[in-house]
């Protein structure tokens, strides 16, 4: 049976380059979806002439990439017959057709898989870019234990069997594709690269990203949770100086603190960070048992620190608490505080 290539573009005050992109496309057999992201009418013609080959997808106003995404997933889904593979590209040009090709290729071999084309950043690359992805990568492998070279990559590719899940996922603008590697990593979807070619032009000057509000959005659910993390670190370690003190007690000490600090960090965590809807008593039951877990490798990290190491035991609690602290984020984000409509095979 023949897989149909579906080509995903996702386009706000688009370059003229977007037009020999989406010709070679349909050369190789693309069918082009675009999403005119409220580019405003002075785009009306660019949009005219991709429309004399191409289906686009008009948004009132800029909604932002990952509702743009979503809504070329929505019309997909209810339109082409499967099976097909769609490949997602960035409408600045900065894709190659070949690159397209082989991500999708990919993705036909490995349906049930995601599969990104990874750029080398090797060469003449634009600091922001460089630096932002350095940054992301770092953060997302401490917050879901996999690999992946170029989180901020545009060109993807996955089967039909993805889509209805990828609609699942949050997010309106740039922060979508980081929350879609968090999501299908935590689903247990394999992650594939595939090598593609760095192409910046003019410094990337035609990109719609903000570094500040876009780098907001994509960290704010760790920034929001290392804020309550902090809040009960806090509170745990000065309920741990006073009792240590009152009692000399590392253990009962370390015990006592965690059962304090653990009731402030789930009321924060569920009402503020996740903002779960799940109900209370068994968000409760799965947060005190992850908390009761973390407190018994805590509690035998920190007195092996502090006994066999001979580490200071003010020192030796911080340590654990940062040894701890992605683990804890990444089952209470999974599981402990799941939305509904959300899937997880934590």
């Amino acid at each position: 049976m023949t897989v149909r290539k579906i080509a995903l573009i996702p386009a706000y005050m688009p370059t003229p380059a977007m037009l020999p992109m989406i010709e070679e496309l349909n050369e190789n057999d693309f069918e082009c979806i675009v999403v005119n992201d409220g580019s405003g009418n002075v785009f009306d013609d660019l949009f005219a002439k991709v429309r004399e080959t191409s289906v686009v997808i008009d948004h009132p106003r800029n909604f932002g990439k990952g509702a743009a995404l979503r809504t070329g997933l929505t019309y997909i889904l209810g339109h082409i017959t499967t099976p097909f593979v769609v490949v997602t590209l960035d409408a600045d040009g900065q894709h190659l057709v070949s690159d397209a090709l082989r991500v999708c290729e990919r993705a036909v071999e490995r349906p049930d898989a995601l599969v990104l084309g990874c750029r080398s950043f090797d060469g003449k690359v634009p600091a922001k870019s460089r630096l932002g992805n350095s940054i992301t990568k770092v953060v997302y492998r401490l917050a879901t234990g996999v690999k992946v070279s170029d989180t901020q990559t545009g060109l993807r590719a996955f089967s039909d069997r993805l889509i209805k899940r990828l609609l699942q996922i949050s997010g309106d603008r740039y922060e979508y594709e980081t929350n879609m590697l968090m999501e299908l990593a935590r689903d247990g979807v394999q992650l594939l690269e595939v090598p593609i070619k760095t192409i910046y032009i003019d410094d990337n000057s035609s990109s719609h990203f903000s570094p500040v509000q876009d780098s907001f959005r994509i960290y704010k659910e760790i920034i929001k949770f290392s804020a309550s993390s902090l809040i009960g670190f806090v509170t745990d370690y000065l309920c741990y100086i006073l009792l240590s003190i009152l009692t000399g007690s590392v253990v009962f000490s370390n015990i006592a603190a965690r059962v304090v600090s653990s009731g402030v960090n789930f009321t924060i965590n569920r009402r503020v960070v996740f903002k779960s809807d799940k109900p209370l008593a068994k968000s409760a039951v799965q947060y005190f048992s992850l908390a009761a877990a973390i407190l018994a490798v805590n509690t035998l990290l920190l007195a092996l620190l502090t006994g066999a190491a001979g580490i200071n035991m003010y020192i030796a609690k911080i340590i654990t608490e940062c040894a701890m602290f992605f683990v804890s984020f990444t089952v209470q984000k999974g599981v402990v505080f799941r939305r509904k409509g959300e899937s997880s095979n934590a």
